[in-house]
């Protein structure tokens, strides 16, 4: 529990009406999304502006209080959920769009927006931000850019870090320092900037980010091509590549994750085929027609059995919907549902989908599988029951061999969940000793006290998830 002292500090600056250590609100923001994580904070706290968030931290770190900063608790890494205690800083105030600014075509907000909401404000005024995180509905900006949020168009457009141009930090101390700025050149001193984007709040917190936008494609078309072998939709992304077309969205389905996504969203989804590619191209009209013809003519070359373009914007919004909702179709099936985004380069699909189903069967569990085909990005997902402790064995185990798959075929163990405590185990094995030090000297650097995030990031001893309560 937090000192008295502490406490009456906290609330001379934010107001009683924003300090809570009641046990209802506390037990609200013990957990995020991940599954099988939990701790109680001493307190959660909702700062009005950036002085705030600056008083706050200048406490806690004169008396090595803990913080966590929150967005919305879509994390999938157990990145926001508070294990040694402390206090959950939440953004309810800080959610205003500041600035769309269209002569330099940035967009400058504060954390507490939400994702959809920037993404329709600046697309009234037929301006573009592409990242698009299948959460977007709900994950604000903080927490995208905590966790460098990736998203459907990945490949084409990139992710969160590739926008961010700006940022307004508080540092652990409590100083407010302001990083990048709108401008195409900068190269002033260290990129400060790409630091704290994906630093999953463990060096200070972000209180402002400036963004950049580009113009709105003209027009986009939505493709489904249906394969009976998953060699051949993954031939057919590398070929895709390959003849030098960069789609807007190049996502993978395999057959399990099909029945259960049209199981959920009812939208005439074929179940009997054993993978299928969702891709869509935007732009200019002629370029999209063309690239849409030849990816077409590519995946007929690759085997696929059927190649069919949405006929209007309704029916491939339901696709891309169809998409988005695959986690909670999946979360259906029990009442655990362990999702993972291992990542390998794109040549390597086809071999990490059947290393995975070959694991799956190894450890008698079942593993749906989607994600981004086109920058190895997958999504594999077991549907268990954290209560029937011998499953949960195999199934962390079969994950532990999924990214030691994944590393082996050149990959990584997260594309765009981040580490949290979830990958902590398993960091040293993409990074080697040497680079975990490098990082942990950094974290020394800017956070001494060890009060931002404590926990993540760094391994401790088990490779378990654990339900950890205080």
């Amino acid at each position: 529990m937090l000192a008295a002292e502490v406490k009456q500090k906290l609330i001379s600056i934010v107001g009683e009406e924003n300090f809570s250590d009641s046990q209802v609100e506390r037990l609200a923001y013990s957990y995020d999304a991940t599954p099988n994580f939990q701790s109680m904070p001493d307190a959660v706290v909702s700062p009005r502006n950036t002085n705030e968030v600056s008083e706050i931290l200048k406490v806690c770190n004169e008396n090595k209080v803990p913080i966590v900063p929150r967005g919305s608790g879509t994390n999938l890494c157990a990145g926001t959920c508070p294990t040694e205690g402390g206090i959950v800083l939440i953004f309810k105030h800080m959610n205003k769009i500041l600035e769309i600014d269209e002569e330099n075509l940035t967009v400058t907000v504060q954390p507490g927006v939400v994702t959809l909401d920037m993404i329709s404000a600046v697309e009234a005024k037929g301006l573009f931000y592409p990242p698009d995180p299948s959460s977007m509905k709900i994950s604000t900006i903080g927490g995208n850019l905590n966790e460098n949020s990736g998203g459907l168009r990945g490949l084409k457009y990139g992710v969160t870090r590739d926008y961010v141009m700006a940022l307004e930090v508080v540092l652990p101390n409590g100083d407010i320092i302001r990083t990048g700025g709108k401008l195409a050149k900068d190269v002033a001193g260290y990129d400060l900037t790409r630091l704290f984007v994906g630093s999953e709040g463990t060096l200070g917190v972000i209180t402002e980010a400036t963004l950049k936008l580009i113009p709105m494609p003209e027009t986009k078309k939505t493709m489904l091509a249906l394969y009976q072998d998953l060699d051949a939709a993954a031939r057919s992304v590398s070929k895709i590549i390959a003849n030098k077309i960069i789609p807007t969205t190049l996502e993978f389905l395999d057959q399990p994750t099909l029945e259960v996504v049209e199981a959920h969203a009812q939208i005439g989804l074929p179940t009997d085929v054993k993978a299928v590619l969702l891709i869509e191209q935007d732009g200019t009209p002629d370029a999209v027609d063309s690239d849409i013809a030849l990816m077409a003519e590519i995946c007929k070359e690759q085997n696929a059995v059927s190649v069919q373009v949405a006929q209007s914007e309704a029916e491939a919004d339901a696709l891309r919907t169809a998409r988005r909702s695959a986690l909670s179709a999946l979360a259906r099936l029990k009442p655990t549902t362990i999702l993972e985004d291992a990542t390998v380069p794109r040549s390597e699909i086809a071999k990490m989908v059947s290393a995975i189903n070959e694991i799956a069967e190894k450890y008698q569990v079942k593993i749906c599988t989607f994600g981004h085909a086109g920058d190895g990005n997958l999504h594999p997902t077991c549907p268990t029951d954290s209560r029937d402790h011998d499953e949960m064995e195999r199934v962390e185990a079969a994950f532990a061999e999924i990214f030691e798959k994944a590393i082996e075929l050149g990959g990584t163990i997260t594309g765009e969940h981040g580490v949290g405590i979830m990958k902590a185990p398993y960091l040293e094995w993409k990074l080697g000793k040497e680079g975990i030090a490098a990082m942990k000297a950094i974290k020394q650097a800017f956070d001494p006290n060890n009060i931002m995030n404590p926990g993540k990031i760094f391994a401790k001893d088990t490779r378990k998830r654990v339900v950890i309560t205080k």
